[in-house]
């Protein structure tokens, strides 16, 4: 993976239900299950990926305080050279396929999140439908 810029999505799996404090949004319950979070990054979009999958890092964006929290774990990245706008894009359509969790990841934007709870998920439903059609790449985690 050598592209410089681009979204990505990260597939999260909770474990357990949980709350986590995520900076200015306070307390967030998540429920045990899938998600998916929508992201970007236009300078260098591997070391934006890589970054996501360290355990240890300081904590900068929503998705940080929940990637912290041991309960939490990315089990697969998709990825996609495209512009910044195409996050906000994806974020529209994962809207219609999950349930937002609330301001979470949009604070740069109008959108009503970019995080996203996937229901019922498994790799041969819709929601693995539209991944694979809407990115090109994927890796496991």
């Amino acid at each position: 993976m050598n592209l410089l810029k681009g979204i990505y999505l990260l597939i999260i799996s909770v474990e357990e239900e949980t709350k986590v404090d995520v900076g200015a949004l306070s307390s967030v319950y998540f429920e045990r299950g899938i998600y998916a979070y929508v992201g970007s990054a236009q300078n260098n979009l591997r070391k934006r990926i890589e970054r996501h999958l360290r355990k240890s890092k300081k904590k900068f964006w929503h998705i940080d305080y929940l990637l912290d929290n041991r309960h939490a774990k990315i089990i697969r990245v998709f990825y996609k050279e495209r512009d910044k706008l195409e996050e906000c894009k994806t974020a529209r359509e994962l809207n219609k396929i999950g349930i937002p969790v609330l301001n979470f990841g949009c604070s740069d934007c109008d959108c009503v999140s970019h995080l996203f709870m996937l229901e019922n998920f498994d790799y041969s439903s819709s929601s693995m439908a539209f991944l694979t059609a809407n990115f090109t790449r994927s890796v496991q985690a």
